[in-house]
């Protein structure tokens, strides 16, 4: 007897999700004079190893392998990658105002630069790995977020850097629910 031939379908659907974000406005994205140091050290957070943009690859990379085994995971790991490119648009908006190129260079202390890479990504075998490696990697961000903190003298764009790291605790809140649901 012959097997019968079906197209297979992804029935996950994303129409209508929003970025998951705390529920408070972002200061205004301006600066109090333009500053290359302080650019510098924001295309780290924009490009580097720990930046929003290996943020949204891995978890546009979480999203895809889940959404056809665990559609309710996808929808808000997706949710959380909309909140990891409105942080991007923000801080590359930050860098051009304080005259740094945006581009996908993280400038290091040092002068030397680091185009981004997938290297910077972890890409785990399962869920739980996904999801544990999705809470360090937002750990991380903080720590960085904080350092830059100490290190840059510009109330306006610090202001900027407090608001994003309250999205990245919300988004560590929200994945430990993720880890639980799994061990139910």
């Amino acid at each position: 007897m012959e097997e019968k031939k079906f197209p297979l379908v992804n029935t996950c659907s994303f129409a209508g999700l929003e970025p998951i974000m705390v529920d408070l406005p972002y200061p205004p994205i301006q600066v109090r004079e333009r500053n290359l140091n302080y650019a510098n050290l924001l295309s780290n957070d924009y490009c580097g190893g720990v930046s929003e943009l290996s943020a949204i690859t891995q978890y546009i990379n979480n999203e895809n392998r889940l959404s056809c085994i665990k559609c309710s995971i996808a929808k808000t790991i997706l949710g959380l990658a909309m909140a990891e490119m409105m942080h991007l648009q923000k801080l590359g908006e930050l860098i051009f105002l304080l005259g740094g190129e945006v581009d996908f260079i993280a400038k290091m202390h040092n002068g030397k630069q680091k185009m981004w890479t997938p290297e910077y990504l972890a890409i785990p075998e399962n869920i739980k790995k996904m999801l544990i490696a999705d809470i360090e990697a937002e750990k991380a961000a903080i720590n960085q977020y904080q350092m830059h903190i100490k290190m840059i003298r510009d109330d306006c764009v610090n202001a900027v850097l407090k608001r994003i790291i309250k999205d990245e605790e919300y988004h560590i809140m929200i994945l430990h629910t993720l880890m639980g649901e799994l061990e139910c």
